[in-house]
């Protein structure tokens, strides 16, 4: 049974008539005392909530009945409904416990969809693991360390519903795999699986790009486009380096997401776009949102459910496995005999403390697969390649990394990196294995100064 509460008699006659043509079982009640004495005697399955009830439009009586609903029925997934104006309203109860928030006048389409993801969710946690983990498909995804298959566990969970799901992590820990293993396992994987690099696109071609445009709609426009939305249609759409989306455009990709309509430039018409969105971000969007730099509205649109992805140093025991396959790939790619790999090779790639992550591994193994040659690979055949073009500090240093906390390895391997390219950040960002962005961010966190060359 879902649950109405709303003071309008005519909101509860429309979502109720709507619910039951969808096949729900519907109650609806005016305010919070109604509200309350079904959730006391009943679990409702989902719970669809006004905010006001009274002439004040302040939101307290919305935000004290969600504490209340959830006191009783901590499970019970809550959606909010308030004006586009009062989001902010929606962001606080997001904080409070609700599941996910939805704008007046809402559309149908919309609307039941994330009933549907939220019913499914909810009855996806309650599925064993077991049976998940059988019918799990994990292409690509290597390694079996707990903090992995933690993660690969929620996104089996997850995967066959329509939930948003932010994806976290350092850069080149993987995000994109994930995403793509969150299709693959969905109920949309025979449709597209668009990638979309965020920090890629200007802020001048961001709506010509995610929502296309028609000839003439700009000096430019030569031709018809169509957008990445377009393109993601009845699929999923995947939204790298999120955190990196300049602000103006933020809200522009919220309406999207919030209605599922956009408009080609040039067009009017609106367009209906049925998409699951996964995102991905190496950024801390939380202080973001405190630093008023990413819209906290957005931020709960998103991260529905987020995955935070380890880092290669807190999975080593990944680490041989990881090495085996991009061995045995390149191998493979380039018609090479097997490569082996000695004792102490293993050893040595196994304490390293790659900022880059298994991007950086993958390129060490290849690079010193070609360069040297051998068939079977030692220590010293990574220590050269290693010491001249992804790390800083020397191996015979690395002893002295056992006192160190990852901050302080990764700060000091960043000045090292600075140092030896004399400022360069493009070329610091490509030893480090990471984005120019994301060697922005680091330089930030560890107040270093440094004047580009």
């Amino acid at each position: 049974m879902i649950l109405i509460i709303d003071d309008d008699s005519a909101v509860r006659s429309s979502l109720s008539f709507m619910l039951k043509r969808a096949g729900y079982e519907a109650q609806a009640v005016p305010g919070p005392r109604e509200a309350m004495e079904v959730v006391r005697s009943v679990a409702p399955d989902l719970i669809l909530m006004d905010m006001n009830f009274t002439l004040s439009t302040t939101g307290e009586e919305g935000l004290t009945l969600l504490k209340q609903v959830k006191i009783f029925r901590p499970e019970t997934p809550v959606i909010l409904m308030t004006a586009w104006g009062s989001i902010q309203l929606a962001v606080q109860g997001m904080q409070a416990g609700a599941f996910d928030f939805i704008t007046k006048p809402w559309n149908n389409a919309a609307l039941l969809q994330r009933i549907g993801t939220a019913l499914e969710l909810a009855g996806s946690f309650k599925e064993t693991t077991q049976e998940q983990n059988e019918t799990f498909d994990r292409r690509h995804i290597i390694g079996r360390s707990q903090g992995l298959m933690e993660v690969l566990n929620t996104i089996a969970r997850i995967a066959k519903t329509n939930a948003s799901v932010l994806i976290t992590g350092e850069s080149g820990t993987g995000k994109e795999l994930i995403a793509e293993a969150i299709h693959i396992n969905s109920q949309r994987a025979r449709q597209p699986f668009v990638k979309v690099n965020l920090g890629g696109i200007s802020q001048s071609l961001f709506e010509s790009e995610m929502f296309g445009h028609k000839k003439g709609a700009f000096t430019d426009a030569s031709s018809d486009r169509i957008g990445r939305f377009e393109m993601a249609n009845k699929g999923t759409i995947f939204l790298d380096e999120i955190g990196d989306l300049d602000p103006s455009c933020q809200v522009k990709l919220l309406r999207v997401l919030q209605d599922q309509t956009f408009e080609v430039l040039g067009d009017s018409r609106p367009r209906k776009t049925d998409i699951r969105v996964v995102s991905a971000t190496n950024a801390d969007l939380r202080k973001m949102v405190s630093e008023r730099t990413f819209r906290e509205d957005l931020f709960y649109r998103i991260n529905l459910i987020t995955v935070k992805l380890p880092a290669l140093r807190e999975r080593r025991e990944d680490i041989p496995l990881l090495a085996r396959h991009f061995a045995d790939r390149q191998a493979e790619a380039n018609g090479l005999p097997r490569t082996e790999f000695s004792a102490d090779a293993m050893q040595f790639l196994s304490r390293l403390p790659y900022p880059g992550n298994i991007r950086e591994l993958k390129n060490l193994v290849e690079r010193t697969i070609l360069v040297s040659g051998k068939s079977t690979l030692d220590a010293s055949d990574f220590d050269a390649q290693y010491l001249r073009h992804d790390e800083p500090v020397k191996a015979s240093d690395a002893s002295s990394l056992a006192g160190m906390t990852l901050d302080e390895i990764e700060r000091q391997t960043i000045l090292q990196a600075l140092d030896r390219h004399k400022g360069n950040l493009s070329q610091v960002a490509m030893t480090l294995g990471i984005s120019r962005a994301a060697l922005y961010r680091r330089l930030e966190k560890f107040n270093i100064t440094v004047t580009e060359k």
